[in-house]
Protein backbone atom coordinates (compact mmCIF):
# COMPACT_ATOMS: atom_id res chain seq x y z
CA UNK A 1 0.00 0.00 0.00
CA UNK A 2 1.28 3.44 -1.01
CA UNK A 3 0.28 5.59 1.99
CA UNK A 4 1.06 8.86 0.24
CA UNK A 5 -1.22 7.95 -2.66
CA UNK A 6 -4.04 7.05 -0.30
CA UNK A 7 -3.54 10.26 1.68
CA UNK A 8 -3.77 12.29 -1.54
CA UNK A 9 -6.99 10.50 -2.48
CA UNK A 10 -8.36 11.37 0.95
CA UNK A 11 -7.68 15.05 0.30
CA UNK A 12 -9.60 14.81 -2.96
CA UNK A 13 -12.43 12.96 -1.24
CA UNK A 14 -12.76 15.63 1.45
CA UNK A 15 -12.68 18.42 -1.13
CA UNK A 16 -15.42 16.73 -3.14
CA UNK A 17 -17.50 16.18 0.00
CA UNK A 18 -17.31 19.88 0.84
CA UNK A 19 -18.32 20.78 -2.70
CA UNK A 20 -21.19 18.27 -2.72
CA UNK A 21 -22.62 19.40 0.62
CA UNK A 22 -22.36 23.07 -0.36
CA UNK A 23 -24.08 22.40 -3.68
CA UNK A 24 -27.16 20.96 -1.99
CA UNK A 25 -27.30 23.41 0.90
CA UNK A 26 -26.99 26.38 -1.45
CA UNK A 27 -29.35 25.17 -4.15
CA UNK A 28 -31.66 22.42 -2.93
CA UNK A 29 -33.05 23.37 0.46
CA UNK A 30 -36.53 24.87 0.18
CA UNK A 31 -36.57 27.72 2.69
CA UNK A 32 -40.22 28.54 2.00
CA UNK A 33 -42.01 25.16 2.21
CA UNK A 34 -39.35 23.04 3.87
CA UNK A 35 -37.73 19.90 2.52
CA UNK A 36 -35.40 19.66 -0.44
CA UNK A 37 -35.68 20.12 -4.19
CA UNK A 38 -33.57 17.57 -6.06
CA UNK A 39 -34.30 18.27 -9.72
CA UNK A 40 -31.28 20.52 -10.21
CA UNK A 41 -29.35 21.27 -13.40
CA UNK A 42 -25.59 21.43 -13.71
CA UNK A 43 -25.33 24.82 -12.02
CA UNK A 44 -27.89 24.02 -9.32
CA UNK A 45 -30.97 25.67 -10.83
CA UNK A 46 -34.28 23.97 -9.97
CA UNK A 47 -35.87 22.62 -13.15
CA UNK A 48 -38.86 20.92 -11.48
CA UNK A 49 -40.50 21.82 -8.18
CA UNK A 50 -42.09 18.40 -7.62
CA UNK A 51 -40.47 16.67 -4.66
CA UNK A 52 -39.35 13.09 -4.32
CA UNK A 53 -40.37 11.60 -0.98
CA UNK A 54 -37.44 9.19 -1.21
CA UNK A 55 -35.14 12.20 -1.36
CA UNK A 56 -36.70 13.93 1.65
CA UNK A 57 -35.79 10.87 3.71
CA UNK A 58 -32.42 10.38 2.09
CA UNK A 59 -31.46 14.03 2.55
CA UNK A 60 -32.52 13.99 6.21
CA UNK A 61 -30.49 10.82 6.76
CA UNK A 62 -27.43 12.29 5.03
CA UNK A 63 -27.24 15.47 7.05
CA UNK A 64 -27.94 13.67 10.32
CA UNK A 65 -25.24 11.13 9.39
CA UNK A 66 -22.74 13.90 8.62
CA UNK A 67 -23.41 15.35 12.07
CA UNK A 68 -22.81 11.96 13.66
CA UNK A 69 -19.54 11.51 11.73
CA UNK A 70 -18.03 14.99 11.77
CA UNK A 71 -19.82 16.76 14.62
CA UNK A 72 -22.96 18.87 14.73
CA UNK A 73 -23.22 21.87 12.42
CA UNK A 74 -26.31 24.03 12.60
CA UNK A 75 -26.87 24.13 8.84
CA UNK A 76 -26.72 20.33 8.69
CA UNK A 77 -29.12 20.00 11.63
CA UNK A 78 -31.46 22.49 10.00
CA UNK A 79 -31.41 20.63 6.66
CA UNK A 80 -32.14 17.28 8.30
CA UNK A 81 -34.87 18.75 10.47
CA UNK A 82 -36.49 20.55 7.55
CA UNK A 83 -36.79 17.34 5.53
CA UNK A 84 -38.07 15.37 8.53
CA UNK A 85 -40.71 18.00 9.25
CA UNK A 86 -41.75 18.18 5.60
CA UNK A 87 -42.23 14.40 5.47
CA UNK A 88 -44.26 14.40 8.66
CA UNK A 89 -46.50 17.23 7.48
CA UNK A 90 -47.01 16.34 3.83
CA UNK A 91 -45.68 12.94 2.78
CA UNK A 92 -47.75 10.49 4.85
CA UNK A 93 -51.14 9.30 3.61
CA UNK A 94 -53.00 9.35 6.92
CA UNK A 95 -56.15 7.98 5.31
CA UNK A 96 -54.33 4.89 4.00
CA UNK A 97 -52.69 3.42 7.06
CA UNK A 98 -49.84 5.96 7.12
CA UNK A 99 -48.39 4.65 3.88
CA UNK A 100 -46.16 7.29 2.29
CA UNK A 101 -46.44 9.00 -1.07
CA UNK A 102 -43.79 8.70 -3.77
CA UNK A 103 -43.92 12.31 -5.00
CA UNK A 104 -45.59 15.51 -3.81
CA UNK A 105 -45.70 19.07 -5.14
CA UNK A 106 -43.25 21.67 -3.95
CA UNK A 107 -45.74 22.84 -1.33
CA UNK A 108 -46.61 19.30 -0.25
CA UNK A 109 -49.75 18.32 -2.13
CA UNK A 110 -49.83 14.57 -2.88
CA UNK A 111 -49.01 13.54 -6.44
CA UNK A 112 -48.28 9.86 -6.62
CA UNK A 113 -48.67 6.78 -4.44
CA UNK A 114 -46.67 3.66 -5.31
CA UNK A 115 -47.12 0.09 -4.18
CA UNK A 116 -43.46 -0.11 -3.24
CA UNK A 117 -42.56 0.77 0.33
CA UNK A 118 -39.20 2.45 -0.21
CA UNK A 119 -40.47 5.88 0.85
CA UNK A 120 -41.04 4.25 4.23
CA UNK A 121 -37.48 2.87 4.06
CA UNK A 122 -35.85 6.26 3.81
CA UNK A 123 -38.24 7.78 6.33
CA UNK A 124 -37.17 5.04 8.75
CA UNK A 125 -33.46 5.57 8.08
CA UNK A 126 -33.76 9.34 8.48
CA UNK A 127 -35.67 9.19 11.76
CA UNK A 128 -33.33 6.53 13.14
CA UNK A 129 -30.21 8.54 12.30
CA UNK A 130 -31.75 11.69 13.76
CA UNK A 131 -32.60 9.78 16.93
CA UNK A 132 -28.96 8.69 17.13
CA UNK A 133 -28.02 12.35 16.87
CA UNK A 134 -30.56 13.86 19.27
CA UNK A 135 -31.70 11.04 21.55
CA UNK A 136 -35.30 12.21 21.08
CA UNK A 137 -37.48 9.11 21.39
CA UNK A 138 -40.13 10.53 19.04
CA UNK A 139 -37.80 9.88 16.11
CA UNK A 140 -37.01 6.36 17.26
CA UNK A 141 -40.72 5.58 17.56
CA UNK A 142 -41.32 6.83 14.03
CA UNK A 143 -38.40 4.81 12.71
CA UNK A 144 -39.53 1.58 14.36
CA UNK A 145 -43.11 2.05 13.18
CA UNK A 146 -41.95 2.41 9.56
CA UNK A 147 -39.49 -0.47 9.98
CA UNK A 148 -42.24 -2.79 11.17
CA UNK A 149 -44.63 -1.58 8.46
CA UNK A 150 -42.04 -2.48 5.80
CA UNK A 151 -41.51 -5.91 7.35
CA UNK A 152 -45.24 -6.63 7.55
CA UNK A 153 -45.98 -5.48 3.99
CA UNK A 154 -43.03 -7.45 2.67
CA UNK A 155 -44.34 -10.56 4.40
CA UNK A 156 -47.84 -10.33 3.02
CA UNK A 157 -49.81 -7.93 5.22
CA UNK A 158 -52.67 -6.20 3.37
CA UNK A 159 -51.59 -2.92 1.80
CA UNK A 160 -53.80 -0.09 3.13
CA UNK A 161 -53.50 1.73 -0.21
CA UNK A 162 -55.26 -1.11 -2.01
CA UNK A 163 -52.56 -1.17 -4.69
CA UNK A 164 -51.85 -4.69 -5.82
CA UNK A 165 -48.87 -6.41 -7.37
CA UNK A 166 -47.56 -4.96 -10.63
CA UNK A 167 -48.22 -8.33 -12.30
CA UNK A 168 -51.30 -10.54 -12.22
CA UNK A 169 -50.38 -12.78 -9.29
CA UNK A 170 -52.31 -15.74 -10.65
CA UNK A 171 -49.95 -15.62 -13.64
CA UNK A 172 -46.67 -14.59 -12.09
CA UNK A 173 -45.29 -13.70 -8.68
CA UNK A 174 -41.86 -13.83 -7.13
CA UNK A 175 -39.16 -12.18 -5.06
CA UNK A 176 -37.17 -8.98 -5.50
CA UNK A 177 -33.58 -8.63 -4.29
CA UNK A 178 -34.26 -5.02 -3.35
CA UNK A 179 -36.60 -5.96 -0.50
CA UNK A 180 -34.05 -8.01 1.43
CA UNK A 181 -31.13 -5.76 0.58
CA UNK A 182 -32.73 -2.51 1.70
CA UNK A 183 -34.15 -4.04 4.85
CA UNK A 184 -30.66 -5.23 5.75
CA UNK A 185 -29.40 -1.66 5.46
CA UNK A 186 -32.26 -0.29 7.59
CA UNK A 187 -31.47 -2.87 10.25
CA UNK A 188 -27.79 -1.92 10.33
CA UNK A 189 -28.67 1.71 11.03
CA UNK A 190 -31.16 0.81 13.75
CA UNK A 191 -28.83 -1.60 15.51
CA UNK A 192 -26.16 1.12 15.55
CA UNK A 193 -28.34 3.88 16.99
CA UNK A 194 -30.62 1.66 19.10
CA UNK A 195 -28.56 -1.32 20.34
CA UNK A 196 -31.28 -2.10 22.88
CA UNK A 197 -33.34 -3.49 20.00
CA UNK A 198 -30.49 -5.52 18.53
CA UNK A 199 -32.13 -8.90 19.08
CA UNK A 200 -34.97 -8.06 16.67
CA UNK A 201 -32.77 -6.21 14.18
CA UNK A 202 -30.22 -9.01 14.04
CA UNK A 203 -32.81 -11.76 13.74
CA UNK A 204 -34.43 -10.01 10.80
CA UNK A 205 -31.02 -9.28 9.28
CA UNK A 206 -30.23 -12.96 9.49
CA UNK A 207 -33.41 -13.73 7.55
CA UNK A 208 -32.52 -11.14 4.90
CA UNK A 209 -29.08 -12.69 4.38
CA UNK A 210 -30.65 -16.14 4.19
CA UNK A 211 -33.10 -14.97 1.52
CA UNK A 212 -30.37 -13.36 -0.58
CA UNK A 213 -28.28 -16.52 -0.78
CA UNK A 214 -31.14 -19.01 -0.80
CA UNK A 215 -33.07 -17.29 -3.58
CA UNK A 216 -31.11 -14.66 -5.49
CA UNK A 217 -27.51 -15.89 -5.72
CA UNK A 218 -27.25 -18.41 -8.56
CA UNK A 219 -23.76 -19.96 -8.74
CA UNK A 220 -24.74 -21.96 -11.83
CA UNK A 221 -25.24 -18.64 -13.66
CA UNK A 222 -22.34 -16.87 -11.96
CA UNK A 223 -24.51 -13.98 -10.86
CA UNK A 224 -27.13 -12.59 -8.51
CA UNK A 225 -30.58 -12.26 -10.07
CA UNK A 226 -32.67 -9.20 -9.29
CA UNK A 227 -35.99 -11.02 -9.73
CA UNK A 228 -36.68 -14.70 -9.07
CA UNK A 229 -39.62 -17.02 -8.54
CA UNK A 230 -41.19 -17.57 -5.11
CA UNK A 231 -38.69 -20.33 -4.31
CA UNK A 232 -35.73 -18.66 -5.99
CA UNK A 233 -36.38 -20.12 -9.43
CA UNK A 234 -34.22 -18.61 -12.14
CA UNK A 235 -36.71 -17.64 -14.83
CA UNK A 236 -34.70 -17.36 -18.01
CA UNK A 237 -37.61 -17.35 -20.44
CA UNK A 238 -38.37 -13.61 -20.07
CA UNK A 239 -36.22 -10.51 -19.72
CA UNK A 240 -37.22 -9.44 -16.18
CA UNK A 241 -36.07 -12.81 -14.88
CA UNK A 242 -32.61 -12.33 -16.39
CA UNK A 243 -31.90 -8.84 -15.03
CA UNK A 244 -28.53 -8.39 -13.36
CA UNK A 245 -27.94 -4.96 -11.81
CA UNK A 246 -24.20 -4.91 -10.99
CA UNK A 247 -24.40 -1.72 -8.93
CA UNK A 248 -27.23 -3.12 -6.82
CA UNK A 249 -25.28 -6.33 -6.28
CA UNK A 250 -22.21 -4.39 -5.18
CA UNK A 251 -24.24 -2.23 -2.79
CA UNK A 252 -25.81 -5.37 -1.36
CA UNK A 253 -22.36 -6.93 -0.99
CA UNK A 254 -21.16 -4.24 1.38
CA UNK A 255 -24.43 -4.35 3.33
CA UNK A 256 -23.76 -8.07 3.81
CA UNK A 257 -20.13 -7.35 4.71
CA UNK A 258 -21.24 -4.97 7.45
CA UNK A 259 -23.53 -7.65 8.88
CA UNK A 260 -20.77 -10.28 8.63
CA UNK A 261 -18.38 -7.98 10.48
CA UNK A 262 -20.97 -7.38 13.19
CA UNK A 263 -21.53 -11.11 13.68
CA UNK A 264 -17.94 -12.24 13.08
CA UNK A 265 -19.04 -14.58 10.28
CA UNK A 266 -15.91 -15.14 8.15
CA UNK A 267 -17.67 -17.52 5.79
CA UNK A 268 -20.29 -14.89 5.05
CA UNK A 269 -17.60 -12.30 4.42
CA UNK A 270 -16.14 -14.55 1.74
CA UNK A 271 -19.59 -14.86 0.14
CA UNK A 272 -19.96 -11.08 0.14
CA UNK A 273 -16.59 -10.79 -1.60
CA UNK A 274 -17.76 -13.25 -4.24
CA UNK A 275 -20.88 -11.19 -5.01
CA UNK A 276 -18.75 -8.08 -5.38
CA UNK A 277 -16.13 -9.72 -7.58
CA UNK A 278 -18.64 -11.33 -9.94
CA UNK A 279 -20.68 -8.14 -10.28
CA UNK A 280 -17.61 -6.00 -10.95
CA UNK A 281 -16.26 -8.44 -13.52
CA UNK A 282 -19.58 -8.82 -15.30
CA UNK A 283 -20.50 -5.13 -15.28
CA UNK A 284 -17.24 -3.31 -15.97
CA UNK A 285 -17.10 -1.87 -19.49
CA UNK A 286 -13.67 -2.78 -20.82
CA UNK A 287 -14.08 -0.57 -23.88
CA UNK A 288 -15.13 2.76 -22.34
CA UNK A 289 -14.60 2.16 -18.62
CA UNK A 290 -17.17 2.39 -15.88
CA UNK A 291 -19.95 0.08 -14.79
CA UNK A 292 -22.87 -0.78 -17.07
CA UNK A 293 -26.28 -0.19 -15.52
CA UNK A 294 -27.97 -3.49 -16.43
CA UNK A 295 -26.80 -6.69 -18.05
CA UNK A 296 -28.62 -9.85 -19.05
CA UNK A 297 -27.70 -13.05 -17.22
CA UNK A 298 -27.48 -14.95 -20.51
CA UNK A 299 -25.93 -12.17 -22.56
CA UNK A 300 -29.16 -11.36 -24.38
CA UNK A 301 -30.23 -7.78 -25.14
CA UNK A 302 -31.45 -6.11 -21.93
CA UNK A 303 -34.92 -4.63 -22.22
CA UNK A 304 -34.19 -1.39 -20.36
CA UNK A 305 -33.16 1.36 -22.78
CA UNK A 306 -30.70 2.76 -20.23
CA UNK A 307 -28.87 -0.55 -19.76
CA UNK A 308 -25.53 0.66 -21.15
CA UNK A 309 -25.56 4.08 -19.47
CA UNK A 310 -23.16 4.96 -16.67
CA UNK A 311 -24.94 6.24 -13.56
CA UNK A 312 -23.28 7.90 -10.60
CA UNK A 313 -24.59 5.66 -7.82
CA UNK A 314 -23.22 2.23 -8.91
CA UNK A 315 -19.76 3.80 -9.00
CA UNK A 316 -20.31 5.20 -5.50
CA UNK A 317 -21.08 1.65 -4.39
CA UNK A 318 -17.92 0.26 -5.98
CA UNK A 319 -15.83 2.80 -4.09
CA UNK A 320 -17.43 1.93 -0.75
CA UNK A 321 -17.33 -1.83 -1.29
CA UNK A 322 -13.83 -2.10 -2.75
CA UNK A 323 -12.30 -0.03 0.05
CA UNK A 324 -14.28 -1.92 2.68
CA UNK A 325 -13.07 -5.26 1.35
CA UNK A 326 -9.50 -3.94 1.21
CA UNK A 327 -9.76 -2.71 4.80
CA UNK A 328 -11.17 -6.05 5.96
CA UNK A 329 -8.97 -8.44 3.95
CA UNK A 330 -5.83 -6.54 3.00
CA UNK A 331 -6.10 -7.89 -0.56
CA UNK A 332 -4.45 -5.48 -2.96
CA UNK A 333 -6.88 -6.40 -5.76
CA UNK A 334 -9.58 -4.42 -3.97
CA UNK A 335 -7.41 -1.34 -3.63
CA UNK A 336 -6.65 -1.59 -7.36
CA UNK A 337 -10.38 -1.67 -8.14
CA UNK A 338 -10.88 1.31 -5.86
CA UNK A 339 -8.24 3.38 -7.65
CA UNK A 340 -9.46 2.28 -11.08
CA UNK A 341 -12.99 3.39 -10.27
CA UNK A 342 -11.95 6.57 -8.49
CA UNK A 343 -9.85 7.71 -11.45
CA UNK A 344 -12.75 7.01 -13.82
CA UNK A 345 -15.19 8.94 -11.63
CA UNK A 346 -12.89 11.95 -11.30
CA UNK A 347 -12.53 12.02 -15.07
CA UNK A 348 -16.18 11.73 -16.11
CA UNK A 349 -18.58 12.31 -13.18
CA UNK A 350 -16.99 15.03 -11.08
CA UNK A 351 -17.68 18.65 -12.07
CA UNK A 352 -14.93 20.84 -10.66
CA UNK A 353 -16.54 24.05 -11.94
CA UNK A 354 -19.93 23.80 -10.23
CA UNK A 355 -19.43 20.96 -7.74
CA UNK A 356 -21.24 17.65 -7.28
CA UNK A 357 -21.30 14.84 -9.87
CA UNK A 358 -23.25 14.42 -13.04
CA UNK A 359 -25.91 11.81 -12.50
CA UNK A 360 -26.35 10.27 -15.92
CA UNK A 361 -23.70 9.56 -18.54
CA UNK A 362 -23.87 7.86 -21.90
CA UNK A 363 -21.84 4.71 -22.37
CA UNK A 364 -18.87 6.74 -23.64
CA UNK A 365 -18.76 8.75 -20.41
CA UNK A 366 -20.22 12.00 -21.74
CA UNK A 367 -23.13 13.53 -19.79
CA UNK A 368 -26.63 13.32 -21.22
CA UNK A 369 -27.61 16.73 -22.57
CA UNK A 370 -28.48 18.99 -20.98
CA UNK A 371 -26.65 17.59 -17.97
CA UNK A 372 -28.19 17.42 -14.51
CA UNK A 373 -26.94 17.05 -10.96
CA UNK A 374 -30.20 15.86 -9.47
CA UNK A 375 -33.53 14.26 -10.31
CA UNK A 376 -36.42 12.42 -8.68
CA UNK A 377 -33.92 9.64 -7.97
CA UNK A 378 -30.69 11.60 -7.44
CA UNK A 379 -30.20 13.87 -4.47
CA UNK A 380 -27.81 14.32 -1.53
CA UNK A 381 -27.46 10.66 -0.63
CA UNK A 382 -25.30 8.19 -2.57
CA UNK A 383 -22.44 10.59 -3.27
CA UNK A 384 -22.09 12.20 0.20
CA UNK A 385 -22.59 8.78 1.81
CA UNK A 386 -19.75 7.37 -0.28
CA UNK A 387 -17.42 10.33 0.24
CA UNK A 388 -17.91 10.35 4.01
CA UNK A 389 -17.61 6.56 4.36
CA UNK A 390 -14.48 6.45 2.19
CA UNK A 391 -12.97 9.30 4.21
CA UNK A 392 -13.56 7.38 7.45
CA UNK A 393 -12.29 4.07 6.03
CA UNK A 394 -9.10 5.62 4.69
CA UNK A 395 -8.48 6.96 8.17
CA UNK A 396 -9.00 3.46 9.57
CA UNK A 397 -6.63 1.93 7.00
CA UNK A 398 -3.96 4.55 7.66
CA UNK A 399 -4.46 4.30 11.43
CA UNK A 400 -5.29 7.99 11.70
Amino acid sequence: MDKTKLQNVRKQIRSQLDACVSFWLNNGIDKENGGVYTCLDRQGKVYSTDKSVWMQGRCAWTFAWLCNVYGKKQEWLDAAGSCLDFMEKYCINREKGDRMYFTVTGDGKPLRQRRYFFSETFYCMANAEYYGLTGDKVYLERAIKAYNMYWDLWHGAPDPTGLGSKTITETRTGRSFANAMIFLNMSSILVRVHPEGAAVYDERSKECVHDIFAYHVHPELGCLLENVGPNGEARMEFTEGRIVNPGHDIEGAWFIEEYANRTGDKELRAKAEDIFNKAFEAGWDNEYGGLLYFIDALGNPPEAYEHDMKLWWPHNEILIASLMFYRDTGKEEYLEKFYKTFDYCCEVFSDEEYGEWYGYLRRDGKPTMPPCKGSTFKGPFHLPRMLSMVDVMIGEILGE
